[in-house]
């Protein structure tokens, strides 16, 4: 199958792109890497009357360093995290996550605020990004807004864009010096979407003690006091956990949120 016709357009920048967006509200679509949206135009799940390509738009590549955060265009591709050429704040978890995504090929095209804005559940940015307690900057024609991660997702593949807004940066904490995590994410092969996620930071400097329940039938649930878990794994409360994240209906996938959570305790405990 092929795509529904469709007019293209490439803005000279983001003000461009936001006029645009807003004069066809509803019937446009936003593409950079365009490693999802290609299959679903393909397959006609999407059928936009115009495609605004904003790859190339300067203000989606840029990346600042400054003070407690680390903010990232929302064009910066996977593999430039993979290759160390953006800075990580993150002790190499948003790096080491990157390696793991897809194929090399999807890492070299595929974008941090692409796979955010499409918000499949069992994407890595989708979880790696709420456990960071990351921020997205938005801007629509009444403004830029921010929103926090946690509440960027709405449910699958469901998130709080208006029609006319673009994901601009993500600004993400960076973690301490003496700041640990750790991650676990299970496929089937590598290069599959995730089954499970599990993910724990541990940052006493900055009173963090938390986890994440990734590759949920929506968006990811959050343990803001995960001590039950990085401190000594209590695997009644990882189970009460899953069940408040809507996973506990499901012995499989039960066990695959519980070992996911496991291994990302045992990956943090071996940081020490």
């Amino acid at each position: 199958m092929k795509p529904v016709a469709f007019d293209y357009e490439r803005p000279r920048d983001l003000a461009a792109a936001v006029a645009l967006l807003a004069e066809c509200a509803g019937k446009a679509k936003v593409i950079a890497g365009g490693q999802s949206l290609g299959p679903m135009l393909n397959l006609r799940l999407a059928q936009p009357e115009i495609l605004i390509d904003v790859r190339r738009l300067p203000e989606l590549h840029e990346v600042s360093n400054a003070g407690a955060s680390l903010t990232l265009g929302s064009c910066v591709t996977h593999a430039a995290i993979e290759d160390g050429k953006v800075p990580d704040g993150t002790r190499g978890l948003m790096r080491e996550v990157a390696a793991h995504i897809a194929y090399r090929a999807v890492r070299n095209r595929g974008t941090v605020g692409g796979s955010l804005c499409h918000a499949d559940p069992a994407a890595d940015w989708v979880s790696v990004l709420t456990l960071l307690s990351a921020v997205a900057i938005i801007e629509g024609p009444r403004g830029r807004r921010e929103v926090d991660a946690e509440r960027f997702m709405t449910g699958a593949f469901s998130t709080v864009l208006e029609d006319d807004e673009i994901l601009v940066t993500i600004r993400v904490p960076k973690l301490s010096s003496h700041a640990r995590w750790g991650h676990y994410k299970f496929c089937r092969k590598p290069g599959e979407f995730a089954e499970s996620i599990g993910g724990i930071v541990v940052d006493r400097e900055r009173s963090i003690d938390r986890a994440v329940i990734g590759a949920t039938h929506g968006a990811p649930h959050v343990i803001g006091d995960a001590r039950f878990i990085s401190d000594k794994f209590d695997s009644e409360r990882v189970d009460a956990a899953i069940d408040a994240a809507g996973l506990g209906d499901d012995p499989y996938e039960r066990q695959i949120h519980r070992t996911a959570l496991k291994r990302a305790a045992a990956r943090l405990a071996a940081s020490r």
